[in-house]
């Protein structure tokens, strides 16, 4: 007999049912940290929700007022340089921009590697 309450009962049962008894209780530890886990990651998810949703209406009034910027680019320009030229040199110079931005994106890329 060992000094501790409870030892009688691991002493008497054999290795066996005790290795199983173990599995079982390590499966069950293992199944609640998965549903912590889980419970946490969608917490987070619901969370991000509004402000993913709000990100992508403001993203979408950027490219409506970037094209109204263009627009206004091109009838500028016509005014001064005939319509299609304006529209080319605006057109031109949007993408100018545009590749601009990605190399940037693509240099700030390269820096997480």
């Amino acid at each position: 007999m060992m000094a501790g309450g409870g030892q009688d009962e691991v002493e008497d049962k054999p290795i066996g049912e005790l290795f199983g008894q173990l599995i079982d209780e390590g499966k069950a530890y293992a199944r609640a940290e998965l549903g912590l886990v889980k419970a946490t990651a969608e917490a987070k998810a619901e969370a991000a929700k509004k402000p993913v949703l709000l990100g992508a209406g403001a993203l979408l009034f950027l490219i409506a007022g970037v094209v109204v910027l263009c627009m206004t680019m091109a009838l500028a320009l016509a005014t001064l340089i005939g319509p299609l030229a304006g529209g080319l040199l605006a057109s031109l110079i949007t993408f100018a921009i545009a590749y601009g931005l990605f190399l940037w994106a693509r240099q700030e890329a390269g820096k997480l590697k």
